[in-house]
């Protein structure tokens, strides 16, 4: 019995050295971007303004985790157009403290839409990097939504002509289509025309965290000088486990958020990633938590000012419902708002035929349930901006319109239609013979040239308007790029509009919540 005890002994031993062993391997540095701009975009509908931004940002630099911050790109500087403030002030402000502290600043743009949601001609896609390089943003994090690598290459021309890293992203999702072959072959050309790193962007969470480790450990076998970061939303469930096979499989950066705004609709909290990476034996940085709570404190103090009148209550929960839809977390609060659109209209119609009438939950349910049906018959574009709103608006008229007994797709914008007929973009996917017929049928043409082609330069006719109306063109042209990119908004902003109706909005949202 004493030999046999001897015998576990030395096995149990022998099994915890080689489990050390492995992951002294595995020892490897794993780095931190913090997503302060998608945290507020996954929440609601508004970002905090410029003074709140420059109050927290010394507090961010103190928890001495973060490699990286997203602090700007798609939506944030609409946001401050609809403030009535500008945007590039707000950049410029924002980024500084960080490029003090050699903390890189990161942005989000959209390739062929830049930081909008329709496509930007080439002149103004160009202009824009030149001016948020000169504003303090390091990284230009480019996406495709339907990962047409045509798209990407002048998102990575210009950003290195700018002096900007291009870091070319993956909108990744999940179907019978999007393989790690089909990622890779994306890959391999944005290599080609540049990029200095690849991004996995999991705007939805719903990339299997396996599967993900196969495409990781695939770019980095045949790219290992590469950069790779993970970006994913914690929605559905499966990003912590992601985190962790692709920190497995050789990822170098990990997007994580903190709270109050970390979890549900938005992202893993850095405290949780960081254990358990630590756990299985990576070098992680530490975690000042004195800052880490007086950041919290600010953040909620930010939501309790104004911001938390716009941030759905449901958006802080985790939902497996998510994963058939696919729909992202970014897009949650727009899809609430919708639903409270148009959810008495739906009642109403059901109710003058007799029929049941549904709660919010169930027509949320109806709306992931069309979502998923229509998804592989529009191509199975990656559902992240524009084209999750794309085909949520879709699923949402055609709610409304089975509602009414009448057919599915009888309601589609414009926008819609270009993504479908291949102005955006090759689809991942074969449309469904009824779409391709519901196009011949409306005397519509499918476009097969080159996405940007179809949009012509428009920069001098908006420096001619700027000359006529005596505005100022600001640094690196900073203003005339604003205006060409948001020309509504920035209108808007320019006459004192958008800062009336803002209050006005505020007001509204104050009474409707006493």
């Amino acid at each position: 019995m004493g030999k046999l005890n001897t015998l576990r002994h030395g096995f149990n031993n022998c099994l915890y050295e080689s489990d050390a062993k492995q992951k002294a391997k595995m020892k490897k540095e794993i780095k931190f971007s913090l997503i302060y701009r998608d945290m507020w975009q996954s929440s609601g509908k508004y970002v905090p303004r410029v003074d709140q931004l420059k109050i927290i940002a010394p507090v961010l630099i103190e928890m001495g985790c973060f490699s990286r911050i997203e602090t700007n790109g798609g939506a944030f500087e609409q946001v401050n157009l609809l403030y009535g403030e500008n945007p590039n002030k707000a950049v410029r402000e924002w980024t500084k403290p960080f490029n003090d502290a050699g903390i890189q600043t990161h942005m989000l743009e959209r390739a062929l839409n830049g930081i909008r949601m329709y496509p930007v001609p080439a002149d103004v896609r160009k202009l824009m990097y030149k001016v948020k390089k000169a504003q303090g943003v390091d990284i230009a994090r480019s996406f495709c939504g339907l990962n047409d690598y045509r798209n990407l290459e002048l998102s990575i021309k210009y950003a290195k002509e700018a002096g900007m890293i291009s870091q070319a992203a993956l909108s990744i999702t999940h179907s019978e289509v999007h393989t790690v072959e089909y990622y890779m072959g994306v890959v391999d050309k944005a290599i080609e025309f540049g990029a200095d790193e690849i991004c996995l962007k999991d705007m939805a969470g719903i990339g299997r965290p396996a599967t993900l480790g196969r495409l990781v450990r695939s770019i980095k076998e045949k790219y290992p000088e590469t950069i790779v970061q993970y970006h994913g939303h914690s929605g559905p469930g499966f990003s912590v486990a992601s985190m962790l096979e692709v920190a497995r499989a050789g990822a170098d950066y990990l997007d994580v958020a903190m709270e109050p705004l970390s979890w549900g609709m938005v992202h893993p909290d850095v405290i949780t990633i960081r254990e358990m990476l630590k756990d299985d034996g990576f070098i992680v940085p530490e975690i000042n938590m004195k800052a880490y709570m007086e950041a919290r404190a600010l953040t909620q103090s930010f939501i309790d000012d104004f911001l938390g009148y716009f941030i759905d209550p449901k958006n802080r929960f985790v939902s497996s419902l998510l994963i058939g839809s696919g729909l992202p977390g970014g897009m949650m609060g727009s899809l609430m708002a919708d639903l409270k659109g148009v959810h008495n209209v739906i009642n109403s119609t059901l109710k003058s035929q007799g029929l049941h009438e549904l709660s919010e939950d169930e027509l949320l349910v109806k709306l992931f349930d069309e979502v998923q049906y229509i998804w592989p018959k529009l191509g199975y574009p990656p559902l992240v901006t524009p084209f999750s709103q794309y085909v949520k608006n879709v699923a949402l008229l055609n709610i409304l319109q089975l509602a009414k007994n009448e057919e599915r797709y009888s309601m589609i914008d414009n926008n819609t239609w270009d993504m479908i007929l291949g102005k955006s973009g090759i689809l991942p996917g074969p449309l469904a013979p009824e779409i391709i017929k519901l196009a011949k049928d409306l005397g519509k043409e499918f476009y097969t040239g080159i996405p940007q082609q179809a949009y012509p330069d428009v920069l001098e006719k908006y420096r001619r308007e700027m000359i006529e109306n005596n505005w100022e063109f600001g640094a690196d042209e900073e203003e005339l790029f604003e205006f060409a990119m948001h020309e509504t908004q920035y209108r808007d902003y320019k006459s004192g509009v958008a800062k009336i109706r803002f209050e006005e909005e505020i007001e509204n949202a104050k009474t409707l919540s006493t």
